[in-house]
């Protein structure tokens, strides 16, 4: 265990002696992703979510991010997702004479389709509608990559609308994610120029 804090330790202290200069400035470009994978006696999913962003300044970004996932259960029922969100995206703080830590906020509205397969039963496909807030980390390790933290839909509001089925709409408030910070955390990398 020592072993491990070590080699992050030493891992973090020579990431960051090799940042330099690594403020977002008007005009960066950026392409940031994030894959996760699950595989439970239950249940398996997966995501994906590529985003590409533009800074209008040192501190406002616009953007567009697709969402691919996907789940499948023990008894063979499918669910499979798509969708596009616009987000915009204020960072309000740069840590570091290279001010390679930078802490954001971002908002996003988006639309996604979901179509349930499941074993026994016909296949039925949901729209919805959605908009979050959600707060996020970049940590840049060289001048144009970094690693991201984002804790997703800390204050979301979803519209759904079922093929077969009644509409419905819920407010969600995730103030509870700061118990436990990694309750529903998103990691991944950037790549800016």
């Amino acid at each position: 265990m020592k072993k491990s804090i070590l080699v992050l330790v030493a891992i973090f202290a020579f990431s960051y002696a090799n940042a330099q200069d690594n403020g977002f400035v008007k005009g960066n470009k950026f392409v940031e992703g994030s894959f996760s994978f699950r595989s439970g006696d239950v249940e398996d999913s997966w995501a994906f979510n590529p985003s590409m962003g533009y800074m209008l300044d040192n501190k406002w970004a616009v953007g567009g991010r697709l969402n691919f996932a996907g789940t499948e259960d023990n008894a063979n029922n499918k669910e499979s997702k798509i969708g596009f969100t616009a987000f915009a995206r204020y960072y309000f703080l740069s840590l570091g004479a290279s001010k390679s830590f930078n802490v954001y906020g971002e908002f996003g509205l988006g639309y996604s389709s979901v179509k349930d397969d499941p074993n026994v039963g016909p296949t039925s496909t949901d729209s919805a509608m959605n908009a979050n807030i959600d707060l996020g980390m970049n940590y840049f390790f060289t001048n144009h990559w970094a690693a991201t933290f984002k804790l997703a839909n800390i204050l979301s509001y979803n519209s759904t609308n079922p093929e077969n089925g009644n509409n419905s709409s819920d407010l969600n408030v995730n103030v509870n994610l700061f118990n436990n910070i990694f309750a529903q955390p998103q990691f991944g990398l950037l790549y800016r120029w």
